[in-house]
């Protein structure tokens, strides 16, 4: 009998489910994830149309909670075909050869209120770097808006390489820019 009770009990203990954050299913229609470069003194604003996250997310639960962004190099656009062309081209996110990038997080920490900080690792053209990214995260019943935004060095990916690597007429540093609308997943 108490060989049976032991092996219940294990049994009980094998079968408790692990800990796990709320899953979100983000609304891509609705979200915009992009960047923002200096180009010859102007804002040159890219859009990325084809990208993936895979969120679980619980502010109650930060410990427990991740996301990894799976981006499309290749979907890049900003309205300018021939501007675009060389962004996904070999001097710029060399596309055909690394056709995703990735943002891994590896942890989150809450600042105050609203605020929140991804911290993780950003992969572009096969060159990992850790980035931080600040957001702001809005509830509202099952719907989650996270708004954040980061700097990066283009140069430390390696995107902008030749006659593009200086920083004139294209700066080096670029901003990634988030706008993201996700419901709870069932």
């Amino acid at each position: 009998m108490k060989r049976a009770a032991v092996c219940f009990a294990i049994w009980g203990l094998l079968n408790v489910p692990a800990f796990a954050a709320q899953h979100w299913s983000v609304d891509v229609a609705k979200s915009k994830l992009g960047f923002t470069v200096n180009w010859g003194g102007e804002p040159f604003v890219g859009m990325f149309r084809a990208w993936k996250a895979d969120i679980d997310f619980d502010p109650a639960d930060i410990s427990h909670s991740h996301a990894i962004i799976t981006i499309d190099t290749g979907s890049e656009v900003s309205g300018d075909s021939e501007t675009d062309g060389g962004v996904k081209g070999a001097a710029g996110f060399a596309s055909s050869q690394f056709p995703t990038a990735l943002f891994r997080t590896t942890a989150f920490t809450h600042k105050t209120g609203n605020d929140y900080v991804a911290v993780g690792t950003l992969s572009i053209k096969g060159v990992s770097r850790p980035v931080t990214l600040p957001f702001a995260l809005t509830l509202a019943g099952n719907t989650a808006h996270v708004v954040g935004k980061t700097q990066v060095m283009r140069t430390d990916f390696h995107v902008g390489t030749g006659e593009w690597e200086k920083p004139d007429p294209v700066a080096h540093e670029v901003t990634v820019n988030i706008d993201l609308t996700a419901t709870k997943a069932p």
